[in-house]
């Protein structure tokens, strides 16, 4: 591996009396350990005016110390590990910077209310990675109650890695803080962000096509000449009219799958951009002629009925028993598992990727924003961590985004997980074949962050190197293709606001939900639309629209 400029072993470079002295001033207590950051005057004073690191030095501390750390676990890791704390890249990471973390995991699926338990605790750990998102008040409120603290001065001093990041990319800078400027997280960060997003989109069954002379539609009245097709025309070919066009997973007990289709008549069925303006997409007049497409589509049997019901295991039968025609899906767990699956049994079985069908105005847009660099996962330190720590966890957590971090958690340890081919990498059979029968996605998570989240860059290299088929690649380079100008960025609304939307918005979307799904299977007339709008406005969705405006153009004046 080369030397990094970023990141080096002390034992490699001499630090010079600058550096020392900018690891000495926040250093004051005799228990701390011995690579302190900060060093005396002649006259034996702390400096005054420690100059910020410009590199990480390694290790970190000359005597072991040990943070504590709260996060989620993963199931792809625990497929193998306990905690995170026994993954390589975390083990590599404890010997490089001479810095233990002790991970503790809420159960499986029970983050939120353990997270909500922890934070009214005073025994806080030193680091908490979580959805910020998620957090009651988000973290504007756990700054103000004290549960979290402000990191911009200490990032400034002690994170070189994180800082070059903000400061050489204005949608970083600006995605990273909160609306008064402060940064309070190491962020999971997707640089090149749309060719990371676009991992899921719209798939649909090649061989299908193939069998019929067809081409993958890009109108919705294409789109709708495609199911007709598959529904009709038998193409899994064992004469029965079993096919389902378009199918879904983990269905939500509604039609709000068939939201991935309003894209087609230039909505998103949430909020949105509308003529330069905040908007709400299911009060327009073209999400009516949504509900009246999709109502056609469901009275001819295009819609598997149970869409709204199907879970993991109903969905798996109906694409491993050549039903599922078409369903919205990831490059992974939506074509990876199914050619993994399959093709044993099928060789003649592809998927492909299908852009949404193209609006009225000649472009394809995205139902979700591609261009997100920052993702509201990061870990914050908490209010217990002390002082005479703060300069370690900031330096060990700024570590990841470093060269060496860099490597280390998107692809894990040279050699083992990974080998270097040119410009990429090539995940070794550790990761492809794993010997012990883990799947890719498992036997990766024992290594590194990337498959799951953390606080890292994902690195495109990472994906690049899992698309093991051609159907998966090109659906990547498809989705892409898609415009986010319907989409709205990251905004932050304040914890009144968030208050009033929530109120608003939690009686809107009960009534949408059900007042769609009964337009378009039948239950009720098309001209219930105008009613069904009617209804929402009364209900304060022009409030909760003009709150995303203020939010928004609090976010531009950034």
């Amino acid at each position: 591996m080369e030397a990094n400029p970023m990141v080096k072993k002390s034992g490699a470079i001499l630090l010079s009396a600058v550096m020392l002295a900018a690891l000495a001033a926040c250093s004051g207590n005799a228990d701390s350990p011995s690579a302190t950051p900060g060093a005396e005057t002649n006259a034996g004073q702390p400096s005054a005016a420690p100059q910020p690191l410009s590199e990480i030095p390694l290790p970190i501390v000359k005597e072991p110390l040990e943070i504590k750390y709260w996060r989620a676990n993963d199931a792809k890791l625990t497929a193998s590990l306990e905690n995170f704390g026994q993954m390589a890249g975390y083990k590599k990471k404890e010997e490089l910077t001479g810095i233990k973390a002790t991970f503790t995991h809420p159960p499986l699926g029970q983050q939120k209310d353990q997270f909500n338990l922890l934070i009214s605790t005073n025994e806080l750990p030193d680091i908490i990675y979580y959805n910020w998102a998620d957090a009651v008040g988000g973290p504007e409120k756990m700054i103000e109650d004290g549960r979290i603290i402000r990191l911009n001065e200490l990032i400034d001093q002690y994170a070189p890695n994180l800082k070059k990041i903000i400061e050489s990319d204005p949608d970083v800078k600006k995605q990273i803080t909160l609306d008064d400027g402060t940064i309070y997280m190491f962020p999971l960060l997707k640089l090149d962000a749309v060719k990371l997003n676009a991992t899921s989109g719209l798939i649909m069954r090649k061989d299908w096509l193939d069998k019929l002379g067809l081409q993958p539609p890009t109108t919705i009245d294409e789109w709708h000449a495609v199911l007709k097709a598959f529904k009709e025309k038998d193409p899994n070919g064992n004469g029965k009219p079993d096919e389902l066009p378009f199918t879904g997973n983990w269905g939500p007990g509604n039609l709000t799958k068939l939201h991935d289709f309003t894209t087609a008549f230039g909505l998103i069925g949430g909020f949105q951009m509308l003529d330069g303006k905040v908007a709400y997409g299911p009060i327009q007049p073209q999400y009516r002629d949504f509900l009246e497409t999709m109502s056609v589509w469901y009275k001819e049997g295009l819609v598997d009925p149970e869409i709204m019901t199907n879970d993991g295991k109903a969905f798996d039968y109906k694409v491993t028993n050549n039903l599922a025609g078409s369903y919205a899906g990831g490059v992974f767990s939506g074509m990876g598992k199914y050619f993994n699956l399959m093709r044993k049994d099928n060789p003649d079985f592809n998927l492909t990727g299908v852009l949404g069908p193209v609006a009225p105005d000649g472009k394809v847009y995205a139902a979700f924003n591609l261009e997100n660099k920052v993702l509201s996962y990061g870990e914050a330190i908490t209010s217990s961590a002390s002082k005479e720590k703060l300069p370690y966890l900031v330096q060990w957590m700024d570590f990841n985004y470093s060269p060496i971090g860099h490597e280390l958690f998107n692809y894990g340890i040279e050699g083992e997980s990974y080998v270097k081919e040119g410009d990429g990498i090539k995940f070794t059979e550790t990761i492809t074949n794993n010997p012990g029968g883990l799947t890719y996605d498992q036997a990766l998570a024992s290594y590194a962050l990337s498959i799951m989240d953390g606080p890292i860059n994902q690195d495109p290299k990472y994906l690049d190197a899992l698309l093991f088929d051609d159907g998966q690649r090109e659906a990547n380079k498809q989705w892409m293709k898609a415009s986010s100008e319907l989409t709205l960025p990251p905004l932050r609304l304040t914890t009144d606001e968030a208050s009033q939307v929530s109120s608003i918005m939690s009686q809107v979307n009960t009534y949408l939900n059900e007042t769609m799904t009964a337009i378009i299977s039948g239950q009720k007339p098309i001209s219930e639309f105008d009613k069904m709008v009617e209804t929402i406005k009364g209900m304060g969705i022009d409030e909760a629209v003009r709150l995303h405006q203020v939010a928004l153009d609090r976010y531009n004046a950034k």
